[in-house]
C-alpha cells in the first residue's frame, strides 16, 4: 500500500469492487445527464451501486443514478458510470475522480467521456453533439493538489494532448458512418452549480471555448495522470446565458438530452464498437 490516503482509499474500493465483481473492462464510459437509460443498450452481465462500494462517493444529482454497469458494448468489454459526482456537490476534489482512478484500477485503458453542455459557439444549436478536442480547467481545483500518487503517474503529468487523436479519429468515422452531425471545440468546466453570468461567458468565447460544463475535465485529468487514453463528447442542451433572451434550467438541459439521447447512444455504441481495435 501507499503511504498516501488518496491511493489507500482507492485501493479499499478496488478491494471492495474485486471481492463481488472480477470483470476486466477495456473502456470506461461516463455517462452524462440524459444518458443514463443508456444502460438498455449494453449487454450487462453484473451491476454494482455506488453504495455496496466501501468508502465510495454517491451522487445526489437528479437524472444521476449512482451504479456501475460492466458488460459489452457489441463485443467490447466496458465498465460504465452511470451517474457520476460533481464538485459542486460538496465532495472533494480526489473524492470526485476517485471513480475514474477506479475504473482504471480495473483495468480500464480508455475513458470516454460524455457530458450535457451548455453552446458558447455561436453556430451551436441545441442537441448538437461537439467531441471534445481540448479542455480548460477554470476556478477549479486540480484532482492531482496535494502528495502524488506516484501508483497512479508522475508529478508533473504532460496535457499537451489530452484528448487521444486516434480515439477523434475513431469517433469522426462513426459519426460520419451514422450519418449524426458531429461539431467539435474546446470544453471549458466550471464548478457550478449556479450557470454561468453573460460576463462569464463572454469571457469565456473570447479564451476559446467552445462549450461549458461542470464535469469531465477534472477526470480527463486524473486519467491522463493515470496513462489512459482518452475521448469525450459534449451534447450541447443549450445555449449560454446571455446567447438568447431565456434563463437557464436544469429541466431544459435535461429535456434536451432527451430529445438527443437515441443518436447519442448510437454514435457512442458504433464509436465503442471501433475501439475494441485500437
Amino acid at each position: 500500500m501507499g503511504n498516501n490516503a488518496v491511493y489507500d482509499k482507492l485501493e479499499k474500493c478496488y478491494q471492495s469492487v474485486r471481492e463481488k465483481i472480477d470483470f476486466v473492462p477495456k473502456v470506461a464510459i461516463v455517462l452524462g445527464s440524459g444518458l443514463g437509460d443508456y444502460a438498455n443498450d449494453i449487454q450487462v452481465v453484473a451491476e454494482l451501486p455506488y453504495t455496496e462500494i466501501a468508502d465510495f462517493p454517491v451522487s445526489t444529482v437528479p437524472g444521476h443514478d449512482g451504479r456501475f454497469l460492466f458488460g459489452y458494448v457489441k463485443d467490447v468489454p466496458v465498465v460504465c458510470m452511470k451517474g457520476r459526482v460533481h464538485y459542486y456537490e460538496g465532495y472533494s476534489i480526489q473524492d470526485v475522480v476517485l471513480p475514474t482512478r477506479l475504473m482504471y484500477r480495473m483495468g480500464a485503458k480508455i475513458l470516454f467521456l460524455t457530458n450535457a453542455a451548455g453552446g458558447i459557439d455561436d453556430s451551436f444549436q441545441p442537441a448538437d453533439f461537439m467531441m471534445i478536442t481540448d479542455h480548460i480547467a477554470c476556478f477549479a481545483p486540480n484532482p492531482l493538489i496535494g502528495p502524488n500518487v506516484d501508483e497512479l503517474g508522475t508529478r508533473f503529468p504532460d496535457m499537451s494532448e489530452i484528448y487521444d487523436k486516434e480515439l477523434q479519429n475513431v469517433i469522426r468515422s462513426a459519426a460520419a458512418e451514422d450519418q449524426i452531425p458531429l461539431r467539435e471545440g474546446v470544453y471549458v468546466y466550471l464548478t457550478g452549480p449556479s450557470f454561468e453570468s453573460p460576463a462569464e461567458i463572454r469571457m469565456l468565447r473570447t479564451m476559446g471555448a467552445s462549450a461549458v460544463g461542470m464535469s469531465t475535465v477534472v477526470e480527463a485529468i486524473a486519467a491522463k495522470h493515470c496513462g489512459m487514453r482518452i475521448c469525450g463528447i459534449s451534447c450541447i442542451c443549450n445555449l449560454a446565458a446571455g446567447m438568447t433572451e431565456n434563463p437557464l434550467s436544469h429541466q431544459e438541459v435535461q429535456e434536451a438530452a432527451n430529445i438527443a439521447a437515441p443518436k447519442f447512444k448510437k454514435l457512442l455504441t458504433d464509436s465503442v464498437a471501433k475501439m475494441g481495435a485500437v
